[in-house]
């Protein structure tokens, strides 16, 4: 769960895709609607669990996987709930039972990466 609140008097948060994306192929056009569906609630600022999210404490603070059951797939989306923004941290198919290092280490540099990039800092 999030704990950023936000009314229905408050714009949007925009979708910030930082790796991956959602199209067809590989996608059916039913798992893209459901992507679509889902990230639409988020960036009203609604509090999604499971089975559609749940929180990824291994990446970060406010981190989460969306969940997507598609054609044989199981879609994986990292996100990150700012304040101001969804960002999308990676699209990953998922095949293993456990989230893979390498994707977790990829997708905490990206939330880093966009961290520094904010501040204005360089690396």
């Amino acid at each position: 769960m999030s704990d950023l609140i936000f009314s229905p008097a408050m714009r949007d948060r925009p979708v910030v895709w930082l790796h991956g994306d959602v199209k067809t192929p590989p996608f059916s056009r039913s798992g893209r609607v459901e992507a679509g569906f889902l990230l639409r609630k988020l960036q009203e600022g609604e509090s999604l669990g499971l089975p559609h999210s749940r929180p990824m404490p291994a990446i970060g603070r406010r981190c989460h996987e969306l969940r997507i059951r598609d054609e044989g797939h199981n879609w994986r989306l990292f996100y990150r709930l700012d304040s101001d923004a969804v960002l999308i941290l990676d699209v990953h198919d998922k095949k293993t039972q456990k989230t893979p290092k390498d994707v977790l280490d990829a997708c905490r540099a990206r939330a880093e990466r966009y961290d520094r990039d904010a501040r204005g800092e360089r690396r």
